[in-house]
């Protein structure tokens, strides 16, 4: 195991995750109620395949790094997953670029695949809103060296990050077409 990155101090670290992740949440939700309209030269869907882009590499780091600490290498997993971590800040970044300058867009599709699309969506858009937490807490644990506690969090943690990162390019995939 590796020794401890930071200091434990349960107080500080709940009282920044909650406030952070109830500010992320807020402004996403404010997302469906803002939109800029400024002429930027370029197509500002870019920002969409960019958000598809990245979680399919997080998708890919998380599970490089799943087996990266199944097989004892812990010093690989933890810099994959804070390279995860810093993937989906950019991911947050161009997010709200995206949904500040395109607003929203209507899916076209009818018929199985319609249902499919708002299947995924519905439950994609529930699951990414709860996950940043879950992300913050293991990350920390394994920060301050509670690797038990980490391993326990990490087992709800990580298929929910997984699934979001996956269905996030599969959702740009089916809603492209319509941009």
């Amino acid at each position: 195991m590796l020794p401890p990155s930071w200091t434990k101090n349960d107080k500080k670290a709940r009282l920044l995750i909650y406030t952070f992740s109830v500010i992320v949440f807020a402004v996403i939700v404010a997302l469906g109620r803002v939109q800029l309209k400024v002429q930027l030269g370029f197509d500002v869907h870019i920002f969409a395949l960019v958000n598809a882009l990245i979680n399919a590499v997080v998708a890919v780091l998380l599970v490089i790094a799943l087996f990266a600490a199944k097989s004892g290498r812990h010093l690989l997993h933890k810099r994959l997953m804070l390279v995860a971590m810093v993937l989906s800040i950019l991911f947050l970044v161009s997010y709200i670029a995206h949904h500040l300058l395109a607003g929203d867009t209507k899916f076209g599709g009818t018929g199985a695949i319609r249902f499919i699309y708002y299947f995924i969506l519905g439950t994609h858009i529930p699951l990414a809103g709860i996950i940043l937490p879950f992300i913050l807490f293991t990350a920390y644990r394994g920060l301050i060296g509670e690797y038990p506690r980490h391993r326990k969090i990490a087992r709800i943690t990580w298929p929910i990050w997984f699934y979001v990162a996956v269905t996030g390019p599969i959702i740009y995939l089916l809603i492209s077409p319509y941009y």
